[in-house]
């Protein structure tokens, strides 16, 4: 059981992100991703095609005889976690939680931004779970629905993405926001513009970093953390369009992600 691979699932590239992450944490620890990419972006379908579609994507991660899954999208972590998880006979981890904790942590003035995908902003359980956490913090949220494109596209740090992102953001730094939550897996891949548009005195979370500590956490208390010394081996599926998803997904990872299955669902 403990050398059995963590499951990651992402509506398209942006759940690198997070695999990324558990890749540094956990070296030792083999991994399949699969990346929904013939029906990227998620953010703005219906919560029942996206329960559909998840419910796909973890159906296969469950064949490949995983021990944990990790929904790497904000938008189904929004949607459908609860019934995912019921549905698995294995742990079945999202990302909000860990993002709004570390959003919790790092504000110093109460005054929160999320920016995420439209279904995840209008579900509001990013302004639910960091109210939880703590009741005296606000949080403005902005849909940035041509950021996911923009990233599946590959147009990190060009002129597009920037005059995009100063759109998007304006209204947030108008709310002097301290704190900003990339509540999508894709928006870390425009961080540097993000960054540079917001200024030093803002802290950009991203979720991904804490979403691999509680899959830490979660295996370490079940004992099932990968013993073997040899090589982690690291698995690719995509539903469509694998040379895009290398050329850029390598860029990120800055490793070869060869080769890359495709499957049809």
């Amino acid at each position: 059981m403990r050398n059995k691979p963590i499951g990651v699932f992402d509506s398209g590239i942006g759940g690198l992100t997070v695999a990324k992450e558990i890749m540094k944490l956990l070296p030792k620890e083999n991994i399949v991703y699969f990346g929904d990419t013939a029906r990227v972006p998620y953010g703005s379908k219906s919560p029942e095609a996206i329960t559909q579609f998840a419910c796909e994507g973890l159906q296969f991660l469950l064949s490949q005889d995983v021990k944990l899954v990790v929904m790497a999208c904000n938008t189904v972590s929004a949607t459908c976690l609860d019934k995912l998880a019921a549905s698995s006979d294995v742990p079945v981890l999202g990302v909000i939680e860990p993002g709004a904790r570390a959003a919790a942590s790092a504000t110093r003035n109460n005054r929160v931004g999320v920016i995420g995908t439209e279904r995840t902003v209008k579900s509001r359980a990013y302004e639910r779970t960091i109210s939880a956490l703590n009741g005296q913090i606000s949080v403005f949220s902005k849909a940035c629905p041509l950021f996911v494109p923009l990233v599946e596209e590959g147009w990190l740090e060009n002129e597009a993405a920037y005059v995009t992102a100063k759109i998007y953001l304006e209204p947030l730094m108008e709310q002097e926001i301290d704190t900003l939550v990339l509540a999508c897996t894709h928006y870390p891949l425009l961080k540097p513009v993000i960054e540079q548009i917001m200024g030093q005195g803002v802290q950009v979370v991203d979720p991904a970093w804490e979403t691999a500590r509680e899959v830490w956490q979660v295996l370490k208390d079940a004992d099932l953390l990968r013993e073997d010394n040899s090589p982690a081996s690291h698995r690719y599926f995509v539903s469509d369009d694998p040379e895009k998803f290398a050329r850029v997904g390598e860029k990120f990872l800055n490793r070869p992600i060869e080769p890359i299955n495709v499957i049809r669902l």
